[in-house]
């Protein structure tokens, strides 16, 4: 609980905040172009009364950005794990959160698919000790355009193709993407 609020702060002192799905812009495409931040963390809590923890890292290389990270405490097999509106993870079932960022407007899909919501990340896979490793890739994701939204990981596995959410089950997790500073990231 206390390292979200951690990233919910420094988000505020990098004048991100908590950012709406109606927001065109993101904050930091309004700063300067060396002022773009290139890492962000997020601190996942649980959510709807599991137990469920970890965190999500973000580096911006080129025009991806490499998302990596582990969860725990998940049931084995696949978990839903999404980028979601708004940086809010305040309701008890992270409903506070909204939908999956989609500024775009494209139908749910893989993270791979043609056609897919900016926020669609798949699945991450628990093993038998209930521990998900991530490591993926968001292909041409701007890191500044999900700064200050929450990260949401799923009860149940995503099918990948039902609308508008892929029926991944409740919200076990969820946190706020913050940017990390220059100096911290080269600890």
């Amino acid at each position: 609980m206390k390292y979200r609020f951690a990233v919910v702060a420094v988000a505020l002192l990098m004048g991100v905040g908590v950012l709406k799905a109606e927001d065109k812009k993101p904050a930091c495409m309004m700063m300067g172009k060396g002022a773009m931040p290139t890492k962000a963390v997020c601190s996942l809590s649980s959510a709807s009364g599991s137990s469920v923890s970890g965190y999500v890292t973000f580096e911006q290389k080129g025009d991806d950005v490499e998302v990596g990270g582990e969860v725990k405490g998940l049931t084995p097999g696949e978990h839903g794990f999404h980028i979601h509106e708004n940086g809010d993870c305040t309701a008890p079932d992270a409903a506070s959160a909204g939908g999956h960022f989609n500024p775009t407007g494209m139908p749910h899909g893989a993270l791979d698919a043609k056609e897919h919501h900016m926020g669609d990340m798949g699945n991450v896979k628990a093993n038998q000790d209930g521990v998900a490793k991530i490591r993926l890739r968001m292909k041409g994701v701007m890191l500044c355009a999900i700064l200050g939204r929450g990260v949401i990981v799923h009860g149940k596995v995503d099918d990948l193709k039902s609308q508008p959410a892929g029926n991944a089950g409740p919200r076990v997790a969820c946190g706020v993407i913050g940017a990390i500073s220059s100096e911290v990231a080269k600890k």
